[in-house]
């Protein structure tokens, strides 16, 4: 598969609003809104839910400029993203796994990933720890995840059980933490939820509980962890320091050039400087251009 620096985005809302994403190695070719021409029609997409604030932003920009679109998006995680656009039942699958990675040859051949932003891991804690445990190294973190140490006393902590919360098999998310640590199927979950919201709210309320959640929906209702002496910044993440991070992608059937004419607009509007602007407000780094 081929990994580009573009990105499109999508998003349903009650009105089936939506929109999609961005950056890429070459600008896709001029087309609808790029241009000044309003666009028609439907769009479809799904995946990965950590997207979601991306998305919220620029389906109300894009449905400002092309008031005749519809675009729908539902969320459910990476691997269903790529498994229906691999099927031809959403245009665009959401992912921050290459498809490559996440189906099996047969289904991810024909699709191409479109490097949309660099998505981050931040590793969050329950405020009750965070006087004491600041930054966990790599082992550390490993050695707490597989329950190799499960009690904050030995990495710095009170003495107190370690309660470790995560995502549900399928998540992109899930999948991108544990395949950068080494961990593929070896973490011991305390908890594992179907979505982001949903580990923030319980590393939020749970005494003693880590987790993990994309960088960009971080609130401060939890603590983010240095990671070997690193904060998750992104002068840290593009000198490669903090090591928690990978692309986002944005899955189509063939190429760009071989999609809709309201597909490319979606391109063409978010790896404009518009996209670009709405990819930092979130809190996500944009592709290198």
């Amino acid at each position: 598969m081929k990994l580009k620096k573009m990105m499109a985005l999508a998003l349903a809302s009650t009105a089936l609003i939506a929109a999609a994403g961005c950056g890429g190695n070459s600008q896709p070719a001029k087309s609808g809104a790029a241009s000044g021409a309003k666009v028609t029609g439907q769009v479809t997409a799904s995946g990965s839910s950590a997207l979601l604030p991306l998305v919220k932003d620029a389906a109300a920009k894009f449905k400002s400029k092309n008031p005749e679109v519809s675009l729908t998006l539902n969320a459910g995680g990476s691997g269903t993203g790529l498994k229906q656009v691999a099927e031809g039942s959403v245009n665009i699958g959401n992912s921050d796994v290459p498809a490559e990675k996440k189906l099996p040859a047969e289904k991810a051949k024909g699709l191409v990933d479109h490097k949309v932003c660099t998505m981050t891991v931040a590793t969050i804690i329950n405020k009750d720890i965070a006087d004491k445990v600041k930054s966990l190294t790599s082992q550390q973190l490993q050695d707490v995840f597989t329950a190799k140490v499960t009690n904050w006393k030995d990495v710095g902590g009170n003495d107190a059980p370690i309660v470790v919360v995560g995502r549900e098999a399928g998540s992109g998310t899930r999948g991108a933490f544990e395949e950068l640590l080494k961990l593929e199927d070896a973490c011991k979950y305390s908890n594992e939820l179907d979505s982001t919201g949903a580990v923030m709210a319980k590393v939020a309320s749970t005494p003693g509980s880590i987790g993990y959640v994309s960088l960009d929906v971080l609130d401060d209702t939890v603590k983010a962890l240095k990671l070997d002496g690193a904060e998750p910044t992104e002068e840290n993440i593009k000198a490669g320091k903090y090591f928690l991070s990978r692309p986002f992608v944005m899955a189509t059937k063939g190429e760009i050039s071989e999609q809709s004419d309201l597909v490319k607009a979606l391109f063409d509007f978010i790896y404009s400087d518009e996209g670009s602007e709405l990819v930092k407000s979130v809190g996500l780094i944009t592709a290198d251009k």
